[in-house]
């Protein structure tokens, strides 16, 4: 039986609280804990991904061997740490979960390595933020299931080898082109995640509102994927508000009213943006298709650059909102049309 465990560091630097964000707040993670899928058949989406991962552990099962390394990369929320934990359900083997942040000395590295029994499952979330020096050890934990350990220092350092048992690394990462090479070269099993259609949204949802006791109706479950940005974690998170909303008015169950009502609530309209995404568009959109420099956005709209970059732009890109050229960002079409803003002559032909 699987054993899960972490290994808490300090914490990275946290995204900004908002009912659209995919990466997790803490009251997420003990929601997320009931719901989570424990066997890939109750898995939804991800096909493909999950038909591959059924035949690596089949034929490592087969030999006696621990599954290879593997890499999961894809925006938050699309189900990387739930897969982890089954594939180590599948295995038979221990959880450990970590992130690179965590890990900010190689002695930390070491000593979780130096804890885990053979096909025991090490997951490293975020894992192209890893400390160089701290890489470096991997490198041989990964290749050999050994490390070189220094002890002591000046003339009477030494190095001594410690002998690993052999285990699988699952990393994720949401930058996987920020990966180094040598790190990326370790890794046996590349699979990427996808956003979801609305269509497995809805049945993720339908599944969940059982689980926490809601009777649900289909369009208003329908109503909630569609503007759920292809997320399951965002879905489960408006599936929580809409319950509380539906049980503070004393519904027996969750309509398309109430669905309406509480996305209307969460500043949530119906292409999934909310309050922070349309005040970025609209700091474009009011230089009249003249690009804007990402530092000007930062200060405009009262954000970190990095948090913009890697928070608010993919979804916004990906849904044809915002282009990110040479000289900066520039507002669409699609945007000035969402926004009933008046397109500037010319601006795209």
């Amino acid at each position: 039986m699987s054993i899960s465990r972490s290994w808490q560091g300090p914490p990275p630097a946290s995204a900004p609280e908002r009912p659209v964000q995919p990466t997790p707040t803490g009251e997420d993670s003990v929601f997320e804990a009931s719901l989570r899928p424990k066997e890939f058949k109750e898995f939804v989406g991800q096909g493909k991904l999950i038909g591959n991962l059924h035949v690596y552990i089949s034929a490592a099962r087969k030999r006696g061997e621990p599954l290879e390394h593997s890499l999961f990369s894809g925006l938050p929320g699309l189900g990387k740490t739930t897969l982890a934990q089954i594939l180590a359900r599948e295995m038979g083997g221990n959880f450990l979960a970590t992130s690179a942040p965590a890990l900010e000395r190689a002695r930390d590295l070491v000593g979780i390595l130096t804890t885990l029994e053979k096909g025991d499952v090490l997951f490293v979330d975020e894992i192209h933020r890893l400390n160089p020096v701290v890489a470096e050890y991997l490198y041989g934990a990964m290749e050999d299931f050994a490390i070189d350990v220094v002890i002591d220092q000046g003339p009477n350092a030494r190095s001594v080898k410690l002998t690993l048992k052999p285990f699988t690394l699952v990393g994720a990462t949401t930058r996987e082109g920020m990966l180094p090479a040598p790190l990326r070269s370790r890794f046996g099993i590349l699979e990427k995640l996808e956003p979801y259609p609305w269509e497995e949204l809805v049945e993720i949802l339908s599944r969940n509102a059982g689980r926490l006791g809601l009777k649900a109706d289909q369009d208003a479950l329908e109503l909630v994927a569609r503007r759920a940005r292809g997320t399951p974690r965002v879905a489960n998170r408006f599936l929580r508000r809409l319950r509380d909303l539906a049980q503070f008015q004393e519904k027996t169950k969750l309509d398309r009213a109430v669905a309406e009502e509480g996305l209307k609530r969460l500043g949530v309209d119906e292409k999934g943006l909310d309050a922070m995404d349309r005040k970025i568009l609209q700091t474009l959109i009011r230089q009249k298709g003249r690009p804007v420099g990402l530092k000007t956005v930062a200060v405009t709209v009262g954000e970190e650059e990095e948090t913009l970059a890697e928070v608010y732009e993919p979804f916004l890109i990906q849904q044809g909102f915002l282009l990110k050229t040479p000289r900066g960002r520039v507002a669409t079409e699609e945007a000035f049309r969402h926004l009933g803003e008046k397109m500037p002559g010319g601006l795209f032909p």
